[in-house]
């Protein structure tokens, strides 16, 4: 059953559990069932549960097909816990529930969640105070003076060199006004910048149902962006913020497996699932997730845009929300999704998990060192994997800096300082430099996009084949054959008659000659 989507906002994950709850009571077939010589209506069996929940989760855009059977069960056994189901004699709450022939039944009562409200003064504090941070510093100077009202006009010579004469004559005069900015104000435009793209990109009206913008500290954007190795990952100043040396060690020689630099470890059975559990360990006890608890809702909401035609979307989204985590968080992130990536396609890794593959494994270990939330949320482990499973696939793109990010915030220290913004080549003059990203598409428009855009790819590789002076005639066509076989639509487009393929070659029509006629030698005798 596929999902009807839950659009962004406040408590994203209590929308979603009403979605699979009523999804699960609508859908679920009951029937008749015999236990114990004892006939019960309306019923069904926790196999047959785990079996209906599997298949909706998996094919849930909310989760996806790396949900597994025992993370199934666990939400079924959650679902008994909130009295969603109840057993056939009406417990529910401490009762348990293993995959097995046990009957359960709907209750009458209604298996909706609340989301609970946020104080509305609260609320409102928040607006208003970042209203008032984001005026302070972006209040635009004589903004009337110097920008036209209709700029999709262009001015006349006469009144553009006017124009940017005053604009030149009032800078000298108030040359004061164009010094330097305090840290303070650079820091309020790196806050607002990455709100501004990242609501852009979200396609949401405000951010301010998902983040509060005071949670956004621009010194660690910065830090972030600034100090980072070679390969991308952040650079920690204090030491003491990293992750202890035999850990790094110890996630080093598994994501090198069997290749480790350091030689010096011993290779005793089971060695790899032991140096693997004291990393895992180690993550499991952190105090708070890597993503933090104050950005649940704020990765929780870009879950729903992990559909295949918005993985743009999706990865633009996550690559400035990572941003906003302390470095140490970053670091750790970084680092953590590079070994169990790595792992995960490492065909030489011995299995570390008697029943679960390697990759179903790191996500069932790390998904809720991730993401988790502050409070006990029931879908927490299935929201937190299909994230995990996203960023292991995606992690390089990811968690690399923008550099889009660094060129906007630029450019708007720069006309903080100027006031203005000056386009010689039309005489236009525009208040604020504008940024917009491409219009989001429906997954019918994705199909038929994907399905041009291949054949068209498909078609240019037709035309290397056929332009290309170096192939020889006999692999050309050997090559021209295979394509006519697997794709012969784009073949007859190309070559819509037997002549149009034959001019390519400047072949004509042959005729046999006759075999030359040997006339035989004549032998004479000896004699």
């Amino acid at each position: 059953m596929e999902s009807r989507g839950v659009p962004p906002g406040p408590y994203r994950a209590t929308k979603l559990w009403n979605e699979v709850t009523t999804s699960f009571r609508a859908g679920m077939p009951l029937r008749k069932h015999r236990q114990h010589f004892k006939k019960y209506g309306n019923c069904f069996t926790a196999g047959e549960a785990v079996d209906w929940l599997y298949d909706l989760l998996r094919n849930n855009s909310n989760f996806g097909p790396e949900v597994t059977r025992q993370q199934t069960l666990q939400l079924l056994r959650k679902f008994l816990k909130n009295h969603i189901i109840e057993d056939i004699k009406g417990r529910w709450g401490s009762e348990n529930v293993d995959d097995n022939n046990q009957l359960f039944r709907f209750p009458a009562a209604s298996p909706l969640k609340t989301p609970p409200r946020r104080h509305p003064e609260l609320r409102k504090n928040n607006i208003e105070n970042f209203s008032k941070d984001k005026d302070s510093i972006f209040k635009l100077r004589n903004l009337s003076r110097r920008t036209p009202k209709k700029h999709g006009l262009h001015l006349s010579q006469e009144n553009a060199e006017k124009m940017k004469h005053e604009i030149i004559k009032e800078d000298q005069e108030n040359a004061a006004d164009n010094r330097e900015l305090s840290q303070e104000n650079v820091e309020e435009v790196w806050r607002y910048v990455i709100l501004i793209y990242l609501q852009t990109i979200l396609g949401v009206p405000s951010l301010e149902e998902v983040i509060n913008p005071k949670q956004v500290i621009p010194k660690y954007i910065m830090y972030n962006m600034a100090n980072t190795s070679k390969h991308g990952v952040v650079i920690l100043q204090n030491k003491s913020d990293d992750l202890p040396h035999w850990v790094l060690s110890a996630m080093k020689c598994l994501a090198n497996w069997p290749r480790s630099n350091d030689m010096n470890n011993p290779t005793y059975v089971g060695f790899e699932r032991d140096v693997f559990r004291t990393i895992a360990d180690y993550f499991l006890d952190l105090p708070e997730p890597l993503l933090t608890f104050e950005y649940y809702e704020l990765f929780v909401n870009i879950l729903g845009l992990l559909q295949p035609h918005l993985e743009r979307v999706a990865i633009d989204a996550l690559q400035l929300c990572c941003l906003l985590l302390p470095p140490p968080n970053r670091r750790k992130l970084q680092l953590l999704m590079r070994m169990i990536s790595r792992m995960s396609q490492n065909v030489d890794m011995p299995k570390l998990h008697d029943t679960m593959g390697t990759r179903s494994l790191m996500i069932h270990t790390f998904s809720r060192c991730v993401l988790c939330c502050a409070e006990e949320v029931d879908l927490d482990e299935l929201l937190a994997g299909r994230l995990v499973s996203f960023l292991m696939d995606h992690h390089q793109e990811i968690l690399q800096v923008p550099s889009y990010l660094q060129t906007a915030v630029e450019k708007h220290l720069d006309y903080l300082k100027k006031g203005h913004i000056e386009n010689p080549g039309d005489g236009l003059f525009a208040p604020l430099p504008t940024y917009s990203y491409c219009k989001q598409i429906s997954a019918q428009e994705f199909d038929e996009q994907k399905v041009s855009t291949s054949q068209a790819a498909i078609a240019e590789l037709l035309e290397n084949i056929i332009k290309n002076r170096s192939l020889p005639p006999k692999e050309k066509r050997k090559k021209l054959k295979q394509f006519q076989k697997e794709y012969p639509l784009i073949y007859q487009k190309r070559f819509p008659t037997t002549e149009s393929e034959a001019a390519l070659f400047g072949d004509k029509p042959t005729i046999k000659q006759p075999m030359l006629i040997l006339r035989k030698p004549k032998f004479r005798s000896l004699r």
